[in-house]
């Protein structure tokens, strides 16, 4: 199954790369979001680790039953011909409707089919409140006018 587009990366198949991600990620759905990554690709996300799509999805379900109403950006910090580091964004609403910041890295390494082959994510956490919120698109993929994480000072 090819992911395109695939390495070797130039910027703009890297700025390519990095949208189509995000866009999948502003699903919410596991089932479309981790064909995206080999059946062995191992993940580190905050203090969890995944290694394949299966523990990929179940990560991703337990993920999006707590962070409500997720909205994110993602941008492209650097690339190499396999390799793309994002930087990253998005705002989230827990059950007792505490909203959120996470600011995050993330370092990307893709197979030759376009599947990421590792992925490792640094996150952090700010509660915000809800006047404080920038990200105000409907749920879903974010509209191609609003701004990105550069545009917002973020």
């Amino acid at each position: 199954m090819s992911r395109p587009p695939v390495p070797p990366f130039d910027k703009a198949s890297a700025i390519q790369k990095v949208r189509l991600a995000e866009d999948g990620w502003n699903t919410r759905d596991p089932q479309t979001v981790a064909p995206a990554y080999t059946d062995d690709c191992p993940w580190r996300n905050r203090a969890d680790f995944a290694i394949g799509q299966d523990e990929i999805r179940a990560l991703l379900t337990r993920k999006w039953s707590r962070e409500l109403n997720y909205r994110l950006i993602k941008e492209l910090w650097a690339y190499t011909e396999n390799r793309i580091a994002v930087r990253f964004a998005y705002e989230w609403q827990d059950d007792s409707g505490q909203w959120y910041r996470s600011y995050g890295n993330e370092n990307w390494e893709f197979a030759a089919d376009g599947r990421m082959q590792r992925r490792i994510a640094s996150i952090n956490d700010l509660p915000i409140r809800q006047e404080d919120r920038l990200f105000h698109w409907p749920l879903g993929r974010r509209p191609d006018d609003h701004p990105g994480l550069t545009e917002l000072g973020l």
